[in-house]
């Protein structure tokens, strides 16, 4: 029996000792020490939960302070559309008049200053005859516009309001990081004050080709009535204005679209100082990527723009770029694709500097850049290149105004455009290449576009487009 206990209690003391460095040696121990009033030495207290059990108070985010200083300054914007058209063929051959039908368009807006300034997307107050905008506190005004960019797809409209209003100021969209906490404030399917969360997928992201538009991506849920609200980080600054979603339902499948907040500045103030949007041009095209010629020569997949075409007397041209070169940065942003270059020029204005980087034959350079007006460019949607005239031009074509056709594409070769000048695109007045741009931008892609031309003396012509 005296050997059986003996065996007992050493097998109950070994098993503490067991359980005691298992306790000390694998389970994280956090210690609080506590002062005693009975002696001096300190009392232990133990915690043996694990840190990962703790909850989910570490690196929690907080968006209360930002929703909260957001909703009050996105704006509900609706806009009444009068639609004309002819019921019948009759009506169109006797004269029968037309058929006006209302239509009404909603969306979102933010209020940038405490006089009443709002930015919106263009898309959202495109053709209106009346704008109504309705603040997070019920309150309804008539609004006015101001400007707009169709390419950037941003407007500006304004309200007299009776008192000061509560404003977003625009943060620098350049500092946005990926993978950022952002909350998209809006009106999704008439819900007004809808703030919905997500993170920074990705930066200056193209959805067109031709355009090369640079957008901020995101998770944050996105719906039709948010477009013209607010994309703000954790802060409460405004980084976008919510444009476009990636859908082929027309709802948010995970992808939605900001225009960065650098880039709706700098078209505002445009707006607001000059009446237009001056854009600066640094006078390169870069080789196309994804095509075989890209992939036969090797470019396809250049951490970089590769230049493929340099204007002459532009602002790239007289600081020496060669072609061939490949542009890795400009100023303090690294330029990985043509969007990252195009997104940062879209916050400059002719004869802003800037230095660009270089690489050219394994060798890095900086060059400094002055930036000038463009004098030629490829107009939207229809892809067809054009100029602004010489005097020589405005001689030989009889007109003091217009551009001039210097590059089809494919599809409308056989319209004989090339060498003639477009001088009216529908109802609007072209002059120079930067009233093209706009016009271009605005078409419709399912309406009927009206082109009026020029051709040798002065001979006026009317090209139909649908």
């Amino acid at each position: 029996m005296k050997r059986i206990g003996s065996l007992l209690l050493v097998s109950i003391f070994s098993g503490a000792i067991t359980l005691g460095a298992y306790k000390f040696f694998f389970e994280k121990t956090d210690f609080t020490i506590v002062s005693s009033n009975n002696n001096s030495h300190p009392v232990v207290s133990t915690s043996y939960t694990p840190t990962s059990a703790k909850g989910a108070g570490i690196n929690e985010v907080d968006f209360t302070n930002a929703a909260e200083t957001t909703v009050n300054s996105v704006v509900h914007v609706k806009n009444l559309t009068l639609n004309k058209r002819r019921t019948s063929v009759f009506d169109f051959f006797y004269g029968y008049g037309e058929t006006v039908t209302p239509q009404v368009g909603m969306g979102s807006g933010v209020i940038i200053s405490q006089d009443g300034y709002i930015v919106t997307n263009n898309h959202v107050i495109a053709n209106a005859t009346q704008l109504q905008v309705t603040l997070n506190n019920n309150k309804t005004y008539e609004a006015e516009l101001v400007g707009t960019d169709p390419n950037s797809d941003i407007a500006l409209i304004k309200i007299d309001a009776d008192e000061k209003l509560p404003y977003l100021a625009f943060g620098d969209s350049d500092n946005t990081k990926i993978g950022e906490w952002v909350l998209a404030v809006g009106n999704p399917f008439n819900l007004t004050s809808t703030v919905t969360a997500g993170i920074v997928s990705a930066k200056a992201r193209s959805l067109d080709t031709r355009s090369n538009q640079s957008f901020i991506q995101t998770d944050a849920a996105v719906n039709p009535g948010n477009s013209g609200g607010a994309l703000v980080n954790t802060n409460g600054d405004l980084i976008g204005i919510n444009t476009a979603i990636s859908s082929q339902t027309g709802s948010y499948v995970g992808y939605s679209f900001a225009v960065p907040s650098n880039i709706a500045k700098k078209v505002v103030n445009d707006i607001i100082e000059y009446g237009n949007v001056r854009k600066a041009f640094m006078g390169i095209r870069p080789a196309p990527v994804n095509t075989r010629d890209a992939v036969e020569r090797g470019i396809n997949n250049i951490d970089g723009v590769y230049v493929e075409y340099i204007e002459e007397e532009s602002g790239a041209h007289e600081a020496g770029m060669e072609l061939g070169d490949i542009i890795k940065k400009v100023d303090d942003i690294y330029v990985h694709k043509y969007p990252d270059l195009t997104g940062y020029l879209s916050t400059k204005r002719p004869n802003d500097t800037i230095n660009v980087t270089i690489k050219r034959d394994e060798e890095e350079l900086v060059l400094p850049i002055i930036l000038k007006e463009r004098q030629q460019l490829i107009v939207p949607e229809m892809g067809m290149e054009v100029k602004n005239l010489t005097e020589a031009d405005k001689k030989y074509y009889k007109t003091k105004y217009g551009v001039k056709i210097i590059g089809v594409p494919e599809r409308y070769r056989g319209y004989g455009l090339e060498g003639k000048v477009i001088v009216r695109v529908d109802d609007r007045e072209i002059k120079n290449i930067s009233d093209a741009d706009t016009a271009f931008g605005a078409i419709s892609r399912y309406g009927k576009t009206i082109i009026t031309l020029l051709s040798k003396g002065g001979e006026r012509e009317r090209l139909i487009f649908q």
